[in-house]
Parts: structure tokens; C-alpha cells; sequence
């Protein structure tokens, strides 16, 4: 009978689990088996491998064909190298070394293998160092909008006070100035002579007019009051019985008007 070794699927689904069996090679795979030699579970953290050595070799030496599968996974742990050792007559010490550099060397070669822990270790890392370059990142541009409204409240202080200063240069330059200007009016009202009012000619005419007419009328009046008193005189001093004679009253009469225009008016007094 031709004795086979493979792996016989176990386990439920996404969680698969195999076994290392001795099986007639006629045997479907996942029919009937003669030994029941290990497990392997890949999805383990780590994966986990549990094998009956000492069986597998048994059955090895008995010339149990392993598959192309079974054959690389009993390379990967050592087995097959063991197998060969033991052949040669090296002594279990001298094949303990052998597998222990065979080891080193296998882990040397091949990284190893992540399990879910360790990659979402690495997911949760790389999150924290994602989120605090986002962090850096806003806190860099925050001091930045900072600085610029800083700058920015700075040069508008630095605006409101340049303008109020020049307000109050201006203030002070008007105030001045109008304190000047009444100084100088002060000091020329001090020194100037009082001059005397003088009416202007527009009212000193109308009151000149009214003083000739005054005057006019008054001369008119003192010439009729003489002429009067003339002739009043003249009869008293003529008798009644004699006619006065014509040529006397014209000769008497231009010197009467003569009289009292010579007489000084009560104004000329």
C-alpha cells in the first residue's frame, strides 16, 4: 500500500485549519486516513504548528510520498533536513546544531511574518502620526493668521495715531495763529490815536440842505419884520395932512431895505 502525506482541510469558513495526515494514496483527500501526524493553523498569531516528528519521520522512512505542499512545509521547519542528517549517522547533538543555524538562517532570510496584531499596531502608528502632522500643520497656520492680524492691528494703531497727531499739529498751528492775529489787532488798537467821528458825506449832506433852508427862511423873516417896523416908524414921524411924495418913498424905501440888510441877523450874533 502506497502511503501518502497531505494536508487535510478542517476548520470552518475564514478560519481554515489543516491537518498533516498519512492517507492511502487511492484515498480521496479528504477521505479516510491511517494517522493523524499535526496541525497547521495559518491565520494563528502567530501561526501555529504543531507536528508529530518522530511519526512523520517514521512514515518517511517507511518511503511515504509527501505533496508537493507537505514536502516545501516539512522543508520550511527543518524535518527534511533532520531526515537527511539522521541518514548520514551525525549524532542527534550535531543535528541539533545544524537545525539551530539552519533556523537562524531561514529567519535571516525571510522577514517575519506580520500578524494582525502587529499590523494594526503599525495602522494605529501611522494614524497618530497622520493626524499629528494635521494638528502641526493647522497650529503653524493659526500662529501665521495670528501673526498677520497682529501686523495688520499694529500698522492700523500706527495709521489712527499718525492721523491724530497731525490733527493735533494743525489744532495747535490754527490756535496759534488766531492767538497771533489778536495780538497784533490788540497791540495796533493800543498804539492808534483816537480819531474823531466824521459823519460821511452822504449824511453830512442832507443836514447841510435842511441848515441853509433853516437859515433862508430866517433871514426871509427878519427882512419882513424890518420892513414893517420901517414903515410903521415913517408914518409916525410924517403929519398925517401931508401926502408922502412918491420919489420920497422910492428913495426911502431902497434905503430901509439897505438898513436892514446891513443889521447882523440873531444867527451872526
Amino acid at each position: 500500500m502506497a502511503v501518502k502525506l497531505r494536508f487535510r482541510r478542517m476548520g470552518r469558513k475564514k478560519l481554515p485549519v489543516y491537518a498533516l495526515v498519512a492517507a492511502d494514496a487511492r484515498s480521496p483527500r479528504d477521505g479516510r486516513f491511517i494517522e493523524d501526524l499535526g496541525r497547521y493553523e495559518p491565520l494563528g498569531e502567530p501561526a501555529r504548528v504543531e507536528l508529530n516528528e518522530d511519526r512523520i519521520l517514521y512514515w518517511l522512512r517507511q518511503g511515504a510520498q509527501p505533496s508537493e505542499t507537505v514536502r516545501s512545509f516539512l522543508s520550511k521547519e527543518g524535518i527534511l533536513l533532520r531526515l537527511h542528517l539522521q541518514r548520514k549517522g551525525r549524532s542527534e547533538e550535531e543535528i541539533a546544531q545544524e537545525l539551530e543555524a539552519f533556523r537562524a538562517r531561514r529567519s535571516a532570510a525571510q522577514p517575519a511574518k506580520k500578524t494582525a496584531a502587529d499590523r494594526r499596531r503599525e495602522a494605529l502608528e501611522a494614524e497618530r502620526k497622520a493626524a499629528a502632522e494635521v494638528a502641526k500643520k493647522a497650529e503653524e497656520e493659526r500662529k501665521a493668521r495670528e501673526a498677520e492680524l497682529e501686523q495688520q492691528r499694529r500698522e492700523a494703531e500706527a495709521a489712527e495715531r499718525a492721523a491724530r497727531e497731525a490733527a493735533d499739529a494743525e489744532a495747535a498751528e490754527a490756535a496759534a495763529e488766531a492767538e497771533a492775529a489778536a495780538t497784533a489787532e490788540a497791540t495796533a488798537t493800543e498804539e492808534a490815536p483816537e480819531a474823531p467821528s466824521e459823519e460821511s458825506p452822504a449824511e453830512a449832506a442832507p443836514a447841510a440842505e435842511a441848515e441853509a433852508a433853516t437859515e433862508t427862511e430866517a433871514v426871509t423873516e427878519e427882512e419882513a419884520a424890518t420892513e414893517a417896523e420901517a414903515a410903521t416908524e415913517a408914518e409916525t414921524l410924517q403929519p398925517e395932512e401931508e401926502a408922502p411924495q412918491p420919489e420920497a418913498e422910492a428913495a426911502e424905501a431902497p434905503a430901509a431895505e439897505e438898513a436892514a440888510s446891513e443889521e447882523p441877523t440873531e444867527e451872526e450874533k
